[in-house]
C-alpha cells in the first residue's frame, strides 16, 4: 500500500498533499476529547499491522485496519493514520516523505468512507450483525485503497499501468483477511464498549458526563 518516493508524477504528489492537508484539518477539528485514547490506539494498531509487508512492484501488501479506524474515528482517521505513516517513513523508510500526502489520502479517505457507509448500521446492530458489517467495512476500505493506489500510479504515466493492475489483484487475499480481523475487532468492541461505534453526531460519553456534572452543579447552586 505504501507508494515509494520517486514513483509518482509531481502533479499527483501536489494534489495528494493538498487533499491530505484538508483531510487532516477536518479530522483534527472533529476530534472529540473522549476519542483521543482510541485515536492513539488505532494509530498504533495501523503502525504495527502494516509493518509486516510484502513488496509488490512500487507498492507493498500488508494489513492496514483502516476500516476499523474509520468505523471508530470517522474523519479523525485522517490524523491517526497520518501519524502512523509519518513514523513508518521516518524510522523504517516505508513509503517516503514526498509521497506522504498521497499515501495518507489513499489509506485514510477510504477509511472515512467506510465509516460513513457502515457506522450507522453497525451502531444499531447486535454484536453478530455488527461484526459482519465491520468485516464488510474492513474489506471495502482495503478495496477502495487499492483502487486509489492504482489511480495514483496510472496518473503518473502509462508505464505504471501494469503495476496498478498488479496492486489491485495482489490485495484480494488481504481484503479477505482484513475483513475477518475487522469483524473480530468490531464484535469485541460491540460487546465491551459499544459507545465507540456510535455515529459522530451522537452524544459522546464525555459530553454526557459533562452535562450531568453541570446539571448537578446547577442543582446544588439552586439549593444553596
Amino acid at each position: 500500500m505504501h507508494i515509494v518516493d520517486g514513483a509518482l508524477a509531481p502533479e499527483v504528489l501536489i494534489g495528494g498533499g493538498v487533499l491530505a492537508v484538508a483531510g487532516l484539518g477536518l479530522g483534527l477539528r472533529k476530534l472529540p476529547i473522549d476519542k483521543i485514547p482510541a485515536t492513539g490506539v488505532l494509530s498504533a494498531t495501523f503502525f504495527v499491522a502494516s509493518l509486516i509487508h510484502v513488496p509488490v512492484g512500487p507498492s507493498s501488501v500488508h494489513l492496514i485496519m483502516s476500516g476499523l479506524a474509520g468505523l471508530v474515528l470517522g474523519w479523525t482517521a485522517f490524523p491517526a493514520l497520518f501519524v502512523g505513516l509519518l513514523l513508518q517513513a521516518i524510522f523504517f523508510g516505508f513509503g517516503g516523505l514526498t509521497v506522504l500526502g498521497v499515501n495518507t489520502v489513499n489509506i485514510a479517505f477510504p477509511a472515512v468512507l467506510a465509516g460513513l457507509l457502515f457506522r450507522g448500521m453497525v451502531s444499531r446492530s447486535n454484536p453478530v450483525t455488527a461484526a459482519v458489517l465491520g468485516g464488510c467495512a474492513g474489506a471495502f476500505s482495503i478495496a477502495l485503497t487499492t483502487v486509489f493506489v492504482a489511480i495514483s500510479l496510472a496518473l503518473s504515466g502509462d508505464g505504471f499501468v501494469p503495476a496498478a493492475k498488479l496492486v489491485f489483484f495482489a490485495h484480494i487475499p488481504i481484503m479477505v483477511v482484513e475483513g475477518l480481523v475487522s469483524a473480530a475487532a468490531v464484535y469485541l468492541i460491540a460487546k465491551v464498549k459499544p459507545s465507540l461505534l456510535q455515529p459522530a453526531d451522537s452524544i459522546s460519553d464525555f459530553q454526557m458526563q459533562a452535562a450531568a456534572l453541570r446539571a448537578k452543579q446547577a442543582g446544588e447552586a439552586s439549593n444553596g
